[in-house]
């Protein structure tokens, strides 16, 4: 009990300095400094992530249920060529060979999601548990220690058990928020003994904007200026719930962190000079990253949010604002419950005013009344949104650091894709991503800025949503045509794992020779990549063509014998 009310005092303590540490950002201030040649300070944590949807496949075996994604993906037209995530990279058949890869690069940390319905198929703990799912993880788990590799694992990356959006309705209903605890509960009970660093949601802002207001992610639903927003409450609930029951049960037993990751864009005003674009830049972030940040930070949603959700419902006629209302009791139950941020982040925009009048009808983007732009002269490796601004995200820290108390921080995706149609394992636009990101997040450490560990995104190719498989952000290749799902290491592998080995950028010479020394090496990956075409092609001769020509081997030398009995005979 002692112990249980010290912990308190201290939580107490540091949300008091980190209220008192806040600070206004200067959008006037905006840096674009030449490369930082310094390192990371000692015990910085590298890694890289995945997610269970993305990567397991496995999604019928050993009594696993069906997952939203699972059903989304065989309705014809959601995704990029009708593919679906049911074999995947194979990860769960895979994961000793992944293990391998990371133990390779050296990472310290391996960031992964468990499946929701692999170990709950119906959803609910009452029901019944996968003993065979928990096993797998389990052995995840245990051969990531044994390889001095820390678990950071997600709890919800986007698969929720299909039974529950049938019944209730998803993210839209209330009860989620004790089914999600309930599932995380069983989750700290069989794992967290060895697990230490817990994310309960993955990117909140895609779950709620893409799943229940755009429809282009599972479970498709299209409920315009209400439905993102009733999602997103009952997450932050489901949140602020999970971390009070490991506060409260497992904490002092475990010892380990419970935080979120929040995925953002960093918004620029088109001209730091004009504050109607400062304000609509900061709308940006705070329609972005705060809509779950503040709450989760201050206690209830940035004003701006309030404000203008609640103006343009009551020019619509509405008797109340579309932006759901924490109560009191609520608003402190949420307040302060993150050990520690997770920050994804891939690319910037340009943003300016822009009005949208209210009787166009209601939605979460016309609520924000702004617009994006982007530069032209942004690299652009063929991902249509993802742009290489590397400065954008120094600022984006920055910006976490003075509107949050400066929270301890876990980059936990960070990462760029590409579109070809001829596959080149020297990618050179990934190691220059890389190199650039990476330097902008040293110099935000060097401002200040409390940043722990970095996390690659991804360790490899994997379905991408509903880009299906045509978009790849992996350190590792994987040839999809292949029943085997192999893995070709590219050309920023060596590099990344040279800024691992150097714990950041030692000096210039030494950096500008990792990009010549690992194009080199991917020479002997695209060979073998080259000669896959003919291994798939053998194995087909081995698993068509052999059996059949036996076959008729078989038959012809039983119709010669008959030929010879009768001629005897």
């Amino acid at each position: 009990m002692l112990q249980r009310c010290i912990l308190r005092m201290y939580h107490v303590l540091a949300l008091v300095l980190c209220v008192s540490a806040r600070e206004d950002f200067d959008w006037t201030k905006n840096e674009k400094t030449s490369f930082y040649y310094s390192t990371f300070p000692t015990g910085f944590s590298w890694g890289a992530g995945s997610s269970a949807y993305q990567t397991e496949g496995a999604w019928n075996i050993d009594g696993k249920g069906m997952s939203i994604w699972d059903a989304f993906t065989r309705k014809k037209g959601k995704i990029f060529l009708n593919d679906t995530g049911d074999t995947s990279c194979e990860g769960y058949y895979k994961f000793k060979d992944d293990i391998n890869l990371m133990k390779d690069m050296k990472l310290n940390h391996y960031r992964f999601s468990i499946s929701w319905p692999r170990i709950l198929p119906s959803g609910l703990k009452s029901e019944h548990i996968n003993e065979k799912g928990i096993k797998y993880y389990e052995d995840l788990i245990n051969m990531l220690l044994d390889n001095k590799i820390t678990p950071i694992v997600t709890l919800y990356h986007w698969d929720l058990p299909q039974v529950l959006q049938e019944k209730y309705g998803g993210w839209q209903n209330v009860t989620m928020v004790n089914y999600f605890n309930d599932f995380a509960n069983l989750c700290f009970e069989r794992f967290g003994h060895k697990v230490k660093y817990w994310i309960t949601f993955n990117n909140p802002w895609s779950i709620a904007v893409e799943g229940y207001e755009t429809g282009e992610h599972a479970p498709g639903m299209k409920l315009k200026g209400t439905g993102a927003y009733k999602a997103a409450h009952h997450i932050i609930k489901a949140h602020a719930k999970v971390w009070h029951t490991y506060d409260m049960q497992w904490r002092s037993k475990q010892k380990g962190l419970v935080g979120i990751s929040l995925t953002a864009d960093w918004g620029e005003p088109v001209d730091i000079t004009n504050q109607k674009d400062i304000e609509a830049a900061e709308r940006y972030i705070q329609f972005y990253l705060g809509w779950f940040a503040t709450p989760i930070f201050n206690g209830d949603y940035p004003q701006v949010m309030k404000d203008y959700i609640g103006r343009k419902s009551g020019q619509q006629g509405l008797g109340a604002s579309r932006l759901p209302v924490f109560s009191p009791q609520e608003k402190s139950y949420i307040k302060g419950t993150c050990d520690f941020l997770g920050l994804g982040h891939f690319t910037t925009r340009y943003v300016t005013l822009k009005n949208y009048p209210s009787g166009l009808g209601d939605s979460y983007f016309a609520d924000r009344d702004l617009a994006e732009l982007v530069d032209p002269k942004w690299p652009d490796p063929g991902s249509e949104w993802l742009y290489s601004v590397p400065w954008g995200f120094r600022r984006l820290l920055n910006f976490v650091k003075t509107q949050y108390g400066n929270p301890m921080v876990y980059v936990t995706e960070n990462g760029v894709s590409e579109k070809m149609i001829c596959t080149d394992l020297c990618d050179d636009w990934r190691m220059q991503y890389f190199k650039d990101y990476i330097n902008e997040m040293l110099k935000a450490v060097k401002d200040g800025v409390n940043v722990k560990g970095y996390t690659a995104w991804s360790l490899v190719d994997n379905f991408e949503w509903d880009e299906g498989f045509s978009e790849r952000f992996g350190l590792y290749y994987v040839d999809f045509r292949n029943k085997n799902k192999p893995r070709y290491p590219k050309a920023s592998v060596q590099f990344y794992k040279r800024i691992i080995s150097s714990n950041g950028f030692p000096n210039q010479r030494e950096v500008e020779s990792w990009k010549r020394k690992a194009v080199e090496t991917c020479a002997s990956s695209n060979q073998l990549l080259a000669a896959d075409p003919l291994i798939g092609h053998m194995e087909m001769v081995s698993e068509i063509v052999i059996p059949t020509v036996c076959t008729l081997c078989i038959l012809l030398s039983a119709v010669f014998l008959m030929f010879l009995l009768r001629g005897r005979i």
